[in-house]
């Protein structure tokens, strides 16, 4: 069951501000960096909740930004 997993993580984000998780250890995939934040899956998981609070891509965030003024 993945909720027993027992592994720990870091948090990562890439250029567009996304988030996920990445097993600590191993080469994180490029375009991505770590986000200063590592513990179980349960607690990387509940940090990128609370710091990812708009899905959508800074790019485009950025453009509808520019948009509306």
């Amino acid at each position: 069951m993945e909720d027993d997993d027992d592994r720990r993580y870091t948090v990562v984000v890439n250029d567009e501000e996304q988030y996920s998780i990445w097993p600590e250890g191993r080469d994180i995939p490029g375009g991505w960096r770590e986000a200063g934040r590592a513990g179980t899956k349960a607690e990387c998981l509940a940090y990128v909740e609370e710091v990812w609070t708009d899905m959508r891509p800074l790019s485009l965030r950025r453009q509808l930004e520019s948009l509306a003024q």
